[in-house]
């Protein structure tokens, strides 16, 4: 066999046993991430009960199905939604420093998450009882999306969606967002400013089934079909009028993008807050392994998108337990490391 055939078969090799194990990891994980936190209520114990078949107390029961369960399922949702989106955006735009962010819809859920906590007294009462404490959440998903809206009506003309006009129309539509939220924060009083550095700072405390139900769905379903975008990545990799030659529907991969990642992220961050660097770290991180084929790389990064942020999560709730960490410090504190040396590795390969 020539060297030629030798390393994408290696490659492929590569990505199916990461498959496993990153799945294996993401199980232990996850059953890690039930038995630690701040509770004195033993929950190692408690999954041996489940194990055997035994009734578990009051007290375990509440902590292991309606604290710890929804907090690692909605951490493996948004870990992954993050790092797909990621993942999806450098290969629409062929630039590693993509991010979700690039496109507005972090900015847009800011903005929205903003408006929502510091105009909640104006909201109407009926409104006000039917949404209830998903007020943020509502508003932070329905931001992204408006913002997502704005930015594929401008970057669209006559049916043809412009990557280059999408990047900067996005850059500007950051900026406003960012400039209305100024102006939000500058109104606020006290505690809504506490309300909202939280929210910008990230975290997983306040997740509940309600969330879990509100926000898998539409994760689910964007990661999905995300993950059949492979193909297309890897043919936008070679320009768009090569990938036009070879018969790949340019348009509808970019349409089919740009919904999946603002369908993903603004899920993802109307319920968790900004969490930084996973959409970036992650698809990297996998790049230097199993090489740029978007076939694997999208599911391996959703499955260490997920992993990583379980992880993120449990140092926030020990670090300084029994109060909890913003996981979104966790996550700039480990990402930006490792960011900085994956440019060093490779700045005398990639030139940006």
């Amino acid at each position: 066999m020539s060297l030629a055939g030798h390393i994408p078969h290696s490659r492929v090799a590569r990505a199916r046993q990461l498959h496993v194990w990153l799945s294996c990891a993401l199980l232990v994980a996850g059953v890690f991430s039930l038995t630690v936190g701040a509770t004195d209520v033993a929950l190692g114990p408690a999954l041996l009960k489940l194990a055997r078949g035994e009734t578990l107390s009051q007290m375990e029961a509440i902590v292991l199905w309606d604290i710890r369960a929804p907090r690692l399922v909605l951490g493996m949702l948004v870990g992954a939604a993050l790092a797909v989106g990621g993942a999806v955006m450098q290969g629409l735009f062929r630039n590693p420093l993509a991010d979700p962010g690039l496109v507005g819809v972090s900015a847009g859920a800011g903005l929205g998450a903003i408006t929502a906590i510091v105009l909640a007294g104006l909201a109407p009462i009926w409104f006000a009882a039917a949404v209830g404490d998903q007020l943020v959440p509502v508003a932070a998903f329905l931001g992204s999306w408006a913002s997502t809206m704005v930015l594929y009506r401008v970057s669209t003309l006559h049916g043809r969606t412009s990557v280059a006009t999408m990047l900067l129309a996005g850059i500007a539509l950051g900026a406003l967002a960012g400039a209305l939220s100024g102006i939000l924060v500058y109104i606020s009083d006290d505690r809504q400013l506490r309300d909202l550095t939280f929210w910008g700072l990230g975290s997983l405390g306040g997740a509940s089934w309600i969330k879990v139900v509100a926000a898998g769905p539409i994760i689910l379903i964007s990661v999905l079909a995300a993950c059949v975008l492979g193909r297309g990545l890897n043919g936008l990799a070679l320009g768009e009028a090569t990938a036009a030659h070879i018969g790949l529907n340019v348009q509808r991969v970019k349409n089919l993008a740009i919904l999946t990642v603002a369908a993903a992220t603004g899920a993802a961050v109307a319920v968790s807050g900004g969490i930084g660097f996973i959409g970036i770290v992650v698809p990297h991180l996998l790049r230097l392994g199993t090489g740029p084929d978007h076939r694997p790389l999208l599911i391996n990064a959703g499955l260490l998108g997920a992993l990583l942020l379980i992880l993120a999560d449990v140092i926030a709730r020990v670090i300084i337990a029994p109060a909890e960490l913003p996981i979104g410090i966790v996550t700039a504190v480990l990402g930006a490391p490792v960011f900085l040396w994956i440019l060093l590795r490779q700045r005398g390969i990639v030139d940006l």
